[in-house]
């Protein structure tokens, strides 16, 4: 009787320390994610920040683009105000098409496209594009992963109980927009 209950002891102690285990995990990753999704904010936030330098540039040259600027603001505004990465996705789409028709406004002024502080908000927005892909993949991998331990048993049965939810993968919304605009200067 007394081996009977000690292997019934030890198989629901390890039964807890798997649970702990498991859960330990899943709080890891779910902060890796959480981690991950602020260094894409940060990234996105360097090139909010960016944006009015380059349209004011822009603007000294191109004075009757006003439409142009109401977009890229408009646009800009968009997805500092977006919430979610899906939502994120799609504003930067929007915000990636608006920059793509301001950098289109500077083919018609060679004067702009030779200016010193032009080309350094150019340079410097280029880094961040680069900044922000990587962030975006990082966060991505770590999504695909803790989503997967989410899912997988018998780990789903633990993220069950806790009531873990899948995180959202930042993509762009269709295939079109996976392609970068081509600017050109």
């Amino acid at each position: 009787m007394i081996i009977a209950i000690a292997v019934i002891l030890g198989i629901v102690l390890l039964v807890i320390f798997w649970i702990i285990a498991v859960y330990n995990n899943l709080i890891k990753l779910r902060n890796l994610g959480q981690n991950a999704w602020s260094d894409v904010d940060v990234q996105l936030k360097r090139r909010y920040d960016l944006i009015p330098n380059l349209v004011n540039t822009v603007k000294g040259y191109a004075k009757h683009e006003k439409e142009t600027f109401e977009n890229v603001t408009k646009a800009r505004s968009m997805a500092q105000n977006a919430k979610t990465p899906g939502e994120k996705g799609q504003a930067e789409n929007f915000l990636t098409q608006a920059l793509g028709r301001l950098f289109a406004v500077v083919e018609n002024y060679p004067e702009l496209k030779a200016n010193q502080n032009f080309l350094e908000l150019q340079k410097t927005l280029g880094d961040i594009e680069n900044d922000i892909q990587s962030a975006r993949r990082y966060y991505n991998a770590v999504v695909r992963d803790y989503n997967i331990a989410l899912e997988v048993f018998p780990n789903n049965i633990v993220a069950g109980m806790f009531n873990f939810k899948p995180l959202e993968f930042f993509e762009l919304p269709n295939e079109n927009q996976r392609e970068a605009p081509e600017v050109k200067f």
